[in-house]
């Protein structure tokens, strides 16, 4: 059956930036991250709060709560996005003032695209991917895409409504992964994504507000993780993802013994 060619196509796409944020003040990290359109900013913080904040090419909904999570976070910013595609992003990312342009060109140049990921330049310790062709992104090559880099037309995520993992992510039990989740989700619900080589902005190195080291719950987490994303390869995968980065991870653990508390999180997920 042919796909319908979308609207956005022959006229103005609307863009929303869906924005995770703790503790912080509203219009400050608007100003800071360069939002030049519509947006969703949900600020984790000690109190429930509302308000709108006007910028140049829209407006900004400004939801602040209490409760932790950056799964939550992401989730509560889709329930009341209105645009045409979202665009996830974070409180260190500083989008490029042409964002919004590549953003909307690249969706007209791939009009049976669901989901697109950008990049977006971070320091090199960091750095987990960086898409050098516009391809296709399958079950081989999506579990390195940061939730930052992460688009879609909002139309197709709520028709097979899907949503972040609640239980993986900064602020939830397990400790990251809920974008990996998120992609493959998406994947197994039929949704098409592609892979863009347009940059749209770059990561302010900070202090993480969730992440603590590489430590043994980060390991075990990460184990717990690669079960659900790769089943009986996860122990395979999981000795290649601790060789592939034992430069920056295994620093003060030795790859022998992140792998057996990576292995340890897989028995667990299994319920062993």
């Amino acid at each position: 059956m042919r796909r319908t060619v979308r609207k956005e196509i022959g006229c103005a796409m609307k863009l929303e930036v869906l924005v995770s944020a703790v503790e912080k003040n509203a219009a400050a990290l608007i100003s800071q991250m360069h939002i030049a359109t519509d947006a969703v900013l949900v600020n984790q913080c000690d109190r429930y709060e509302y308000e709108t904040v006007a910028v140049q090419g829209g407006s900004v909904k400004c939801f602040s709560m209490p409760e932790r999570g950056v799964g939550l976070s992401r989730n509560t910013a889709l329930l009341h996005a209105s645009g045409d595609v979202v665009l996830f992003s974070d409180e260190d990312i500083r989008l490029s003032r042409d964002y919004a342009e590549k953003i909307s060109r690249a969706y007209a140049s791939l009009p049976d695209a669901d989901l697109i990921l950008f990049n977006v330049e971070v320091a090199p310790s960091r750095r987990t991917y960086w898409n050098r062709e516009i391809r296709r992104i399958t079950y081989r090559n999506y579990g390195r895409y940061p939730a930052y880099s992460i688009s879609g037309r909002l139309d197709a995520l709520r028709r097979v409504n899907v949503q972040y993992s609640l239980l993986f992510g900064g602020g939830a039990k397990y400790s990251n992964g809920e974008d990996s989740l998120f992609l493959r989700d998406c994947l197994k619900a039929g949704l098409r994504i592609y892979a863009h080589t347009a940059c749209i902005g770059r990561e302010q190195e900070r202090e993480s507000t969730w992440f603590s080291g590489y430590h043994e719950k980060f390991f075990r987490d990460r184990g717990v993780l690669y079960h659900y994303l790769y089943g009986r390869l996860a122990l395979p995968l999981s000795l290649r993802f601790l060789l592939t980065h034992r430069e920056t991870m295994c620093r003060e653990i030795p790859v022998g013994k992140a792998f057996r508390m990576m292995r340890a999180g897989v028995r667990e997920a299994r319920g062993r």
